[in-house]
This record gives structure tokens, sequence and C-alpha cells, in this order.
């Protein structure tokens, strides 16, 4: 196992990417390997003319091992940890891809990556209903012994998490930024909740990196990567979530859809997946029948809604909402909330099902 010093230097070269340096790696070429070759064995290895000229600048190699040296005590100062590609707690299915990320930059329990993991992505303009059924699957599939894995965005993904979370059960979140850049802004609290309460937040990108377009597709490979099947909640015909799930079929992974209204455009991805061999689920017990065979012994204590009357919690706030429309302002001086924080309670409430919000106006269902 090599210094991660390595893997972030060589991480920073120009012309670098994921894939090459799995090639490399394949090839038994390590990460401290390209800082001592002499660069008649460089050119052997058909890197690009930039990244050799880079290799054999001195100058620019010391600059690159500084850079690594103060990504490394920022990881020590926040308590993250590091996983290199020959990192033997390195999950195996991520490697497995023609293009694993060289590096994971990890906040939380890092054993979780090799665990047996679900998939769960969807629009991030998810509908109520969307968002309803995203937080019921993530609920018992968790119950089930899967760790529910996502991206941390708006709609779908925040659903998942957030269900996971209050079953205080492990789940993993993989970022499209560096880890002291947690977008969306929004789901911060839910970020330290993931950790909190045994999960983990992961990313390629060191630290430092804003939110930018092309790392979002980018971090859905990993996504996808880390499960063995993924399943779509919602999704449009042309969105981040038809690809993660395309991706988990070429890797041939497990790819599950849920379907909607045709009147809904965010069934239509679900709907193209499905005539493209997507598993159709109804329910969470078509996943785990599906998936049991393939892990083992996977938990068969997940049962659906409908064959046991649910007990709703026991929440003051919830007690205080009639089946009639009540105003959001007349709760929060109620309870004496602010208004962030009646925001988040009514969220997960609504989630679970149990209340309905229209505008201004709440009511119980």
């Amino acid at each position: 196992m090599s210094d991660p010093r390595d893997w972030i230097a060589a991480i920073q070269l120009p012309g670098m990417g994921a894939s090459t340096l799995a090639r490399l790696a394949d090839a038994g070429v390590a990460a401290f390997d390209l800082f001592n070759l002499s660069p008649s064995d460089l050119k052997a290895l058909s890197l690009r003319s930039a990244t050799r000229h880079a290799l054999t600048d001195s100058m620019r190699v010391d600059a690159l091992f500084q850079q690594a040296d103060t990504w490394i005590e920022q990881a020590h100062n926040h308590g993250w940890t590091l996983l290199a590609l020959d990192h033997p707690f390195y999950p195996d299915l991520l490697r497995q891809l023609t293009d694993p990320p060289a590096l994971l930059w990890v906040w939380g329990s890092g054993e979780l990556l090799s665990m047996p993991q679900l998939a769960m992505v969807g629009s991030r303009q998810a509908t109520r209903e969307g968002l309803r059924s995203a937080y019921r699957f993530a609920d018992e599939l968790t119950k089930g012994g899967l760790i529910i894995t996502s991206g941390l965005a708006r709609g779908i993904d925040g659903a998942a998490h957030q269900a996971a979370v209050d079953n205080r059960a492990a789940t993993l979140a993989v970022l499209g930024t560096g880890l002291d850049q947690l977008y969306p802004r929004a789901n911060q609290s839910l970020a330290r909740s993931i950790v909190e309460y045994g999960g983990a937040i992961i990313s390629e990108y060191p630290p430092g990196t804003a939110p930018r377009a092309g790392h979002f597709p980018r971090r859905n490979r990993i996504i996808s990567g880390l499960s063995v099947g993924t399943l779509v909640v919602e999704a449009a015909t042309r969105s981040g979530s038809l690809i993660t799930a395309r991706q988990a079929l070429e890797n041939g992974r497990e790819v599950f859809a849920l379907p909607g209204s045709i009147h809904n455009p965010l069934s239509r991805g679900c709907h193209a997946l499905i005539k493209e061999g997507a598993h159709l689920v109804e329910t969470s017990h078509d996943i785990l029948a599906q998936l049991g065979p393939m892990l083992g012994a996977l938990s068969d204590s997940v049962r659906a809604p409908s064959e046991e009357k649910a007990e709703e919690p026991d929440d003051p706030l919830l007690a205080s909402i009639p089946f009639s429309p009540v105003g959001f302002d007349q709760l929060a001086q109620e309870h004496g909330l602010q208004a962030g924080e009646l925001q988040q309670a009514l969220m997960r409430l609504e989630l679970q099902g149990l209340i309905e919000m229209r505008g201004a106006m709440i009511q119980r269902c």
C-alpha cells in the first residue's frame, strides 16, 4: 500500500485522469512509481507529453507534494480518512469500474463502503408522491439490511437519506464537491446527521473543490459503482438519474424503476428504463427478492405497509395538527419554533405521509 501523498500528487498531474491511473495500476505501476521512473520508462507507459514533462520537472513535482501535505493536514484536522486505489479497504465493487476514483476522501465510517448498498436516485424537483415513495422505500430497505447510497441532492436523494437518519441507521452520501464544500447548503444539517448516526460522506474531489456542473455526472458513477443495484424513483427522460442507472446496467448491476402516472413527466424516465430491461418494482419486497440470492442472507423482516398498520409517532407537533387546514404561523406560535425549525419538522412528517402541506396551510392525513 503506497503513501496517499503519492496519489494526491498524481491526481494533480495534467492529463492524469481516473481511467489512466486505473490502467497503470492494473499494469502494476503505482502512484509512487510514477515519480521514480526514468523519462524513457515514462514514455513506454503511453502517457501524454504534458504528463511526462510535469513528472520530470522537479520544481513542479515538489509543488504537487507540498499541496498534498496541505490537504492531508486538512483531512487530519477534520477527522477525514483517505482510501487510495491500492488500499486494502478500498471497495471491490468500485474497483471493478474502468475509471474508479484513484482516491476517496471519507468523512465518517469508511467500513460502509464495502457493505451491501442500494443506490437510490431521482429528480431534484420530485413530486410529493415521489418524495414519499423514496422515503418509504429507503425506510423499508434500510430495515431489510441494505445501506442506502445517494448523492445528498435535493428531492429524492434527500428523502432517501432522511429516512435512514430518522431510523438512526447508516447511509452513504457521495458528493460532487470537496468534503468542505457541502452542496446544497440546505442539506448541511442532514449531512452532519448522516455522520452522527454512523453513515459516511465521501468524495473523489480534494478539499476546496466547489460545485461544478461536470462533477455531478462523474460522481454518479461512484454512486452506482458502490452499489449492487440502483433504484430510480422519479426521473425525466434526460437526467443524471438515468445516466446513473445506465452506468449501473453497463457494469452488470441490477436496476430497478418505480412506475408512475403516464401524465407525470417525471415517470417517463422510469418507464424508459423498464422498457430497456430494468425491474419494475411496486414494493421493497421486489428489490429484496431480487438481491437476496445475490447477497446471501439479507433480512426478511421488511413488510409491505399494507400488511400491518403503521403506528403513528408520539409527536407533540403531529398531535396539534388537525385534519382540517391550519396555518404555518399558528403552529410556529403554538410550539415556539423558528420558521426553519418548523419547516424541517413538517417536511419530515410529510415524508412519512402523516401530513400534507399546501403553501402556508398544513393538515393531517
